[in-house]
């Protein structure tokens, strides 16, 4: 007597997990990018790196308000950090930047690329944190907008996966979202680039 045969369960990667492999790179020169500029020597470099995390973040206001963006992921528009930069900025009398132009991402699934950038950063910020404490600042005292989300940074960025994870997206809108993400990346170091100059990295 034959055994019947169990059909294979072919397991295919999250969104989010595709988005990960996919901006290795890019996201590994950003953090290193970061460092070379040295943020946290003192307030007038880290006036630099405010400069540049408001521009981020203003650009990116508008996404984190977009009806159909907080459709597919309820809780959206309370993540913007951009208030708390703002915050940060008045705490160290450093001027608010000219506002930069809002982003304009392709599709709204490439949108979700540059939410996830945005917000996987809150967990680089952990890092960061702790690093502002050898110029004396901290979460109450012009850190503010790399303090960790109330329910910690794992749950945060888990639970912001997860929302990610449940959409469900053909394999084009993969992509655009994967090409967003890029697109974010490559913002964040045009900005840095133009505050701090020219990375000599190679």
């Amino acid at each position: 007597m034959s055994e019947a045969l169990t059909p294979l369960t072919i397991s295919r990667p999250t969104i989010s997990a595709r988005l990960k492999k996919g901006t290795t790179r890019i996201h590994e020169s950003i953090d290193q990018r970061v460092m070379a500029a040295n943020p946290f020597t003192d307030l007038n470099r880290y006036g630099l790196f405010l400069h540049v995390q408001y521009q981020f973040h203003a650009a990116m206001k508008s996404l984190y308000q977009d009806s159909q963006l907080n459709g597919w992921l309820p809780g959206l528009a309370a993540l913007s950090r951009l208030d708390a930069v703002e915050a940060d900025l008045i705490a160290l009398d450093k001027p608010l930047p000219e506002q930069p132009p809002a982003v304009s991402p392709q599709s709204p699934y490439a949108a979700l690329g540059w939410l996830y950038c945005c917000e996987g950063s809150n967990i680089g910020a952990a890092f960061l944190s702790k690093a502002v404490a050898a110029i004396e600042l901290n979460e109450s005292h012009g850190a503010a907008h790399l303090a960790s989300p109330s329910q910690g940074r794992a749950t945060h960025w888990r639970r912001f996966r997860a929302q990610l994870d449940s959409l469900k997206l053909t394999e084009p809108q993969v992509i655009d979202a994967i090409d967003g993400a890029k697109d974010a990346f490559a913002l964040y170091h045009r900005l840095l680039d133009a505050t701090f100059g020219p990375s000599k990295l190679h």
